[in-house]
């Protein structure tokens, strides 16, 4: 403890108290006094009052700040303008406003019942940008290899190709197809490659992305969901886009639509959002209804297919028609072609042979005859025709296609046993010289549609071949009555047996049923024109005389008997004008005919060429075709047979 003692602290006493006389007292009037300020203590603690500084110093930072960022960007844009011009403006080149066509969806097309035949998918034409190959932008001299490297298994086109399509010669082209209309898994296996190759570039110095410059553009691809069925008719289209012949390029217009138009901003290939668009949008291809019937095409292909093979035979075609309508339900060709896939069809079997190959009919066209003689009211079925074994006419010696002794039949027998000589000598009373027999026989085939179009307006139809009668050489006076020396096609044979089923009047027959635009509103085909050719009464007589054919034992066409249906048909065996040579070889045989006799609802017209293993004759081997395919549309269309029964007009007469 210090012994030094603290100091004394001390303690204030009591304030003084002021003097009285210390301030003067204020007079009348004088402003008060006001009392005096106590001087501040500063509180233990209190903080200082701030005092603020003077703004122009701030405000000239600031004024000089906004001096210096000006500046900065006058000589930046002066550097962009004028000191770096031409390298900014070859950047630019890689980001502009490119343009593209939008295709358009085809249309379908489909049978009477709305089942597709031909459609569109999904698919994705293959582009690239030549620049985006070249060494100033990929920094090495071999991408344009590289990438037809990894392209070329993918695409399945050749390597070099690809370079030459990757390098062109114009250097500043920016656009070049690479393939036309791939499935998306081919562009998913590129878009996967890409992805792959710019993870890795990213990573890795010395990697380039070499895919970069490839892009895709939507399209579709046509597909044909049945194969070759009904391929003669529908055609195809091709790889590019482009129609290749039947109702694809017929009716291209229609299922085609209308490409729309895109221009975007692009940089590196792609898309900036920011910068905006322009687009027309593809306005879709309408789709066509045929008056085919898959079913019935089905049969009438196969049935036409497997005995053009058994004959090991240069073709055949099939038509089915609606006797009423002049709709067609069928036409199959054989050999036909898969128009989903080109590369393995004979070029010999694209097409629509049944309306395209003009030949000589034979005895089917006896019908046409026989309808002028009853027409003309020269003879009746019941008439007496002596068919001697051989006849001599002009400079030639005509003969039936069997040796016999002299035949006595009726007219009917004449059509029933396809008889040539039967026929010249009945055709040959239809004027009072030859040659006016041949000009009233001339207009009966006009008006059956020899030597027209048939109405269809099918791309690569032929009219066939009908010479004016002042033009008839001294042997097709007497041929053309039996259906040589004139040809046509297998569209006009069946026409011909329609006109007899439809009473005599002659519908053009049709192929679509109508159209379905983009808005679903369907549009009907317009009405087919309609010919009166023969009398309802002459009509029926035929009809009559064409199933002795069938159904009598001594006529040609007994294979096609069909069991509870009344059945007129005709056969036809004809000398074959080889289209290689135009000499003849080898024979047209075919089988006409429709069901039910009495009341008509269909027609079947079989044809084959050239058959080489076992018979040609068209009643053994179109007649089992015929009856094959007509069993099957009487069903498909579930046409009941007829009650009543057939006339049984007499074949011959007692001398």
């Amino acid at each position: 403890m210090s012994d030094r003692e603290p100091p004394r602290r001390r303690v204030p006493g009591p304030a003084r108290p002021a003097r009285p006389d210390a301030r003067r007292r204020p007079g009348p009037g004088a402003r008060p006094a006001r009392p005096a300020r106590r001087p501040a203590q500063a509180r233990p603690g209190a903080p200082r009052p701030l005092r603020l500084g003077s703004p122009r110093p701030r405000l000239r930072l600031v004024g000089l700040a906004l001096t210096l960022v000006m500046i900065a960007f006058v000589v930046r844009l002066f550097q962009v303008q004028a000191v770096d011009a031409s390298t900014y403006a070859a950047k630019a080149e890689q980001n502009r406003y490119v343009g593209q066509v939008l295709a358009a969806d085809r249309g379908e097309i489909t049978d009477r019942s709305g089942v597709a035949l031909a459609t569109s998918e999904d698919a994705y034409d293959i582009t690239a940008d030549p620049t985006m190959f070249a060494p100033d932008h990929l920094k090495i001299g071999d991408g344009p290899e590289q990438a037809a490297a990894l392209l070329a298994p993918i695409l399945g086109q050749d390597q070099e190709t690809l370079v030459e399509k990757l390098r062109p010669k114009n250097k500043s082209l920016r656009y070049t197809k690479l393939a036309s209309r791939q499935t998306p898994q081919v562009w998913k296996q590129i878009k996967d490659l890409k992805s792959a190759l710019t993870k890795k570039s990213e990573t890795e110095k010395n990697t380039h992305n070499v895919l970069a410059g490839v892009f895709s553009v939507g399209t579709s691809k046509r597909v044909y969901p049945n194969g070759d069925l009904a391929a003669g008719i529908l055609g195809w289209v091709n790889g590019e886009g482009k129609p290749g012949g039947g109702i694809e390029l017929q009716l291209d217009k229609q299922l085609a639509g209308k490409d729309g138009k895109i221009r975007y901003a692009q940089s590196g290939g792609r898309l900036v959002p920011t910068v905006g668009s322009t687009e027309t949008p593809a306005v879709p291809g309408s789709d066509v209804e045929l008056t085919i019937d898959r079913d019935i095409q089905w049969a009438a292909q196969k049935a036409i297919t497997d005995q053009v093979k058994e004959s090991a035979a240069d073709r055949g075609y099939v038509i089915v028609q609606d006797t009423r309508t002049g709709q067609i339900l069928a036409m199959a060709n054989s050999p036909g072609f898969d128009p989903n896939d080109l590369s393995d069809a004979d070029s010999a079997a694209l097409g629509n042979a049944a309306v395209q190959d003009a030949f000589e009919p034979g005895s089917t066209a006896k019908v046409m005859s026989m309808a002028a003689v009853l027409q003309e009211n020269t003879a009746t079925p019941m008439t007496h025709v002596v068919v001697p074994n051989r006849l001599h006419r002009g400079d030639r010696l005509f003969k039936d296609d069997i040796d016999h002794p002299t035949w006595y039949l009726t007219l009917n027998g004449v059509l029933a046993k396809s008889s040539n000589i039967g026929t010249i000598l009945a055709t040959g009373q239809l004027g009072k010289t030859q040659a006016q027999s041949n000009k009233v026989l001339y207009d009966y085939l006009r008006k059956f549609g020899l030597g027209s179009y048939t109405g269809l307006g099918f791309p690569g139809e032929t009219k066939g071949i009908l010479a004016p009668p002042d033009k008839w050489s001294t042997s097709q006076q007497y041929t053309i009555p039996f259906g040589q020396g004139v040809s046509i096609n297998a569209m006009q044979a069946a026409s011909v047996y329609s006109t007899i089923a439809n009473g005599g009047v002659r519908v053009d027959p049709t192929l679509v049923r109508g159209t379905k635009g983009p808005e679903g509103r369907f549009t009907p085909a317009p009405e087919p024109k309609k010919t009166r050719v023969v009398s309802a009464k002459t009509a029926k007589t035929l009809a009559q005389m064409l199933e002795s054919v069938v159904d009598d034992e001594e006529g040609t066409g007994t294979k096609a008997r069909i069991p509870g249906y009344r059945v007129a048909g005709k056969t036809g065996t004809a000398n074959r004008v080889d289209p290689a040579t135009g000499k003849y070889h080898g024979y047209t045989s075919s089988f006409a005919g429709f069901a039910p006799a009495d009341k008509p609802r269909v027609t079947v017209y079989c044809a084959i060429q050239n058959a080489t293993q076992g018979s040609y004759f068209g009643g053994q081997i179109c007649g089992p075709v015929y009856k094959r395919v007509m069993e099957f549309a009487l069903k498909s269309l579930q046409v009941p047979p007829t009650g009543a029964k057939a006339a049984k007009l007499p074949v011959s007469f007692q001398n």
